[in-house]
């Protein structure tokens, strides 16, 4: 086997020994299901970008202690220092929920100052694109509404250019497995008059309006 695939494997085999025993942790405790359904379990080591880098490494190793694998791109760039600050509060027990912080956090470990620069830097460099929207002005007219209203409730826009019209059709249905997770709107009562009822993820429209933008 070649030096770069058994590095691979064994990245990959760490990743997941650290999920299973995160998960072990999750079940034993009796904050595991609030601390497991903060974040969906819709994203796995295997798809982190430059997965073998020290940045991928360390997003594994601290992120699954307490709630399912983030995506780098679920953030852009400027904000995932301060998210990376206050989660790191959290693992010292020393988060916004006081005593029951602490006793959430036990035996949750944090990363030191050098580990959290460069989980800092790997998130950042991967982070997603926000949308300018001088480009696309279409997203503040009714042919861009569900797409702004829909992903705006969990992230920033992001730019249809990064992925093709196919991939933003698997993104978009991942994302609405993500949002019903995290009770997000998703409404199941159409209405004919928008303005009453319940809220909707109008589906088609995002997808229009991302296929029309998309890369080619």
């Amino acid at each position: 086997m070649k030096w770069w695939l058994l590095a691979l494997f064994l990245c990959g085999a760490a990743a997941a020994d650290q999920i299973e025993d995160a998960k072990k942790r999750w079940a034993e405790s009796p904050h595991g299901p609030l601390l497991e359904r903060i974040l969906p379990p819709t994203f796995e080591a295997r798809q982190l970008p430059e997965r073998d880098s020290p940045g991928a490494g360390l997003t594994v190793r601290y992120c699954v202690q307490c709630h399912n694998l983030p995506n780098p791109a679920m953030h852009h760039a400027a904000k995932w220092p301060p998210t990376v600050e206050r989660m790191v509060l959290r693992m010292e027990g020393r988060g916004n929920m006081g005593p029951l912080m602490s006793d959430m956090m036990a035996g949750v470990k944090a990363p030191t100052v050098d580990e959290k620069r460069t989980l800092v830097a790997y998130l950042r460099k991967h982070a997603q694109k926000p949308l300018d929207a001088t480009r696309y002005p279409g997203v503040f007219r009714p042919e861009g509404e569900a797409f702004r209203l829909a992903c705006s409730q969990c992230h920033g826009l992001p730019d249809p250019k990064r992925h093709t019209a196919n991939e933003w059709r698997a993104v978009v249905a991942r994302m609405q497995e993500n949002m019903e997770w995290m009770n997000r709107v998703v409404g199941t009562k159409p209405a004919l008059d928008r303005a009453a009822g319940e809220p909707q993820l109008r589906l088609d429209e995002i997808n229009a309006f991302l296929v029309k933008h998309a890369r080619k």
